[in-house]
């Protein structure tokens, strides 16, 4: 009880409300609320998307909850109130699928990503992979491995290219890869590693290397509508909405991949 206790008071920090106001006063008892628990990465795109649907459906409200894919679905084990769950990794949302989590023939591969290593625009001690075990690079940020899906693609791909060990001292783990994009725009860290979307989205980084495709698990992002949804009707109608032509050409504006 105590930890349930404990994540409904996150859930108002760290939900946002959605369509025309901001904060928990849009949060309309007469409206019908969908809470969308989505990857970071997708944080500005999937808010944008959700402005545009309701613009078609008023009388839809979003409440979003953005997060590591791993800390989202440990909410939604522990009954989070979530609609829809959109993950950064197949595995997490295979977790939700084995404990019978999530609605029947719901479940889709929405988007996939690129993985790229980064560094400020004024940074000049690196400009490959290879270099960061350079003397010259003393941090480099990554997601955690535990909990985040670009951390786990970086490590894949730092293991793949076998630089992990002499790595080992110099990486700065993030909460998810929204603070890894962070930490090399503060010059915090030499380098970081995280989505092509993520850096698209940043004028104060450069993108220096494309992670080699063979390197790391496909990066694909699974969506589905979460068994104890309240509004399953409406949830689905939001997933159909995001599978559209009209909606797949926006997320290809931020640079992800249709599947």
């Amino acid at each position: 009880m105590n930890g349930r206790r404990k994540f409904l008071g996150l859930s108002l920090i760290g939900f946002l409300s959605a369509c025309a106001a901001s904060g928990l006063e849009s949060i309309d008892s007469s409206a019908i609320n969908l809470t969308i628990s989505a990857a970071s990465s997708l944080q500005d795109v999937i808010q944008e998307l959700g402005n545009l649907y309701c613009q078609q459906k008023p009388d839809i409200k979003f409440i979003y909850n953005f997060g590591s894919s791993g800390s989202l679905r440990h909410q939604i084990e522990q009954g989070a109130p979530v609609d829809i769950y959109i993950a950064a990794a197949e595995q997490h949302m295979d977790n939700l699928a084995q404990k019978n989590l999530l609605l029947s023939n719901t479940r889709q591969n929405l988007l996939q990503n690129e993985l790229v290593l980064i560094t400020g625009q004024n940074n000049v001690k690196v400009a490959q992979f290879s270099q960061l075990s350079s003397n010259a690079v003393s941090k480099i940020a990554i997601g955690d491995p535990d909990s985040v899906p670009a951390g786990q693609y970086a490590k894949q791909t730092l293991d793949s290219l076998q630089l992990s060990k002499s790595l080992a001292t110099k990486f700065v783990f993030a909460k998810d890869v929204r603070q890894v994009l962070t930490y090399v725009e503060t010059g915090n860290v030499d380098a970081g590693i995280v989505y092509r979307t993520d850096a698209n989205l940043s004028r104060q980084v450069k993108i220096l290397e494309t992670a080699p495709a063979n390197s790391h698990s496909p990066i694909v992002y699974p969506i589905a509508v979460v068994r104890h949804s309240k509004q399953p009707t409406n949830a689905r109608n939001f997933v159909k909405f995001l599978l559209s032509n009209d909606a797949q050409n926006i997320f290809a504006g931020y640079g992800f991949v249709s599947q």
